[in-house]
């Protein structure tokens, strides 16, 4: 039985929670304008005193400040405040869309890519919202707000479905476990693939001696590269369990552990780029930038798996939709 009264809720909250990202994106990018303009001319004074090494706090100021001080925010700062309380804004929305889409089933809603998109971006900006609360990360908004904007549209204009049972052979408490754990560890590469690309623009500026504009408002490269194969430290463990929940769960359903089904072939494929990325990183002949592009293969290869595979390859996966 649907409750049509909380599916209709749980789309309204969705498409608000796409506005106001969406206006927190522009307050995010504003930030990274006005905090680069005012470092780098800060930047060049130090550089004509002293040298500065790459990596050095100085290159990273703002890094470990809270978020939100009691004092009103500086200028450069303002905007960067105001588009971090939209996205807190923004993430209460998308949770209670979820929860509600949920409720409005009486059922883990997972079963689909609409919900599995939900689950995921709820689960982006509740990381990057509680990452804030302790450490400064407004130059990190812009990069976490576009991809979160961009799924949520993909799910409201391509993806939806309307609120329904599940399907007899989904109705398994392993489609919680499973699938839970996929949105858990997807979330997390997504947050990974924002930094690793902050990292390459910032490290090819540095490379060149042009660190200007909106790029001297982030982090030295060094570091940014540090909280990238952090994020993915963390992250590849849970897609690793992604991958044995899901054999158990193919075991129990369809009576073997492994058939290179399609979704099966390309969880494997996203999980053997991801451990290649992390090899490479703590090879010596690899440099960390060329590692970080394998990683961002891996990201290419999650996108292709819930886009191309989901939607063209047909396989005991195609009836339900579900990303992993």
């Amino acid at each position: 039985m649907t409750n049509t009264t909380y599916a209709v809720a749980s789309d309204y909250f969705i498409w608000a929670a796409i506005i106001v990202l969406a206006v927190a994106m522009v307050a995010f990018s504003v930030h990274l304008a006005v905090t680069g303009s005012v470092r780098q001319p800060r930047a060049l004074r130090a550089d004509a005193r002293t040298p500065v090494t790459v990596g050095a706090p100085g290159g990273d100021a703002d890094d470990g400040a809270p978020a939100v001080p009691g004092r009103a925010p500086t200028p450069s700062r303002r905007w960067g405040v105001v588009g971090l309380q939209l996205t807190w804004l923004a993430t209460l929305a998308v949770v209670a869309g979820t929860a509600l889409r949920g409720l409005s089933v009486s059922r883990w809603p997972l079963g689909n890519m609409y919900e599995f998109t939900l689950f995921t971006v709820s689960f982006v900006l509740v990381v990057y919202s509680a990452w804030s609360l302790r450490q400064d990360r407004l130059w990190l908004g812009a990069f976490v707000v576009l991809p979160a904007v961009v799924f949520l549209g993909a799910a409201k204009l391509s993806w939806y479905t309307e609120a329904s049972q599940l399907m007899p052979a989904l109705d398994s408490i392993w489609l919680v476990i499973h699938v839970t754990v996929a949105t858990l560890s997807v979330a997390l590469f997504t947050l990974g693939a924002a930094l690793a690309t902050a990292y390459l623009v910032k490290d090819g500026a540095e490379r060149k001696g042009d660190v200007t504009g909106w790029l001297a408002a982030l982090p030295a490269g060094r570091r940014l590269e540090q909280m990238t194969y952090g994020l993915h430290i963390v992250a590849f463990p849970l897609w690793t369990f992604t991958l044995i929940a899901g054999a158990i769960w193919a075991e129990q359903a369809w009576g073997r552990y492994w058939g290179w089904d399609p979704k099966e072939t390309w969880t494997f494929v996203i999980w053997a780029v991801y451990a290649a990325y992390l090899h490479a990183r703590a090879t010596t002949g690899w440099s960390t930038r060329r590692s970080t592009w394998v990683a961002l293969a891996g990201f290419a290869a999650i996108i292709i798996n819930y886009t191309v595979v989901n939607l063209l390859m047909t396989g005991l996966h195609s009836y339900s939709g579900v990303s992993s």
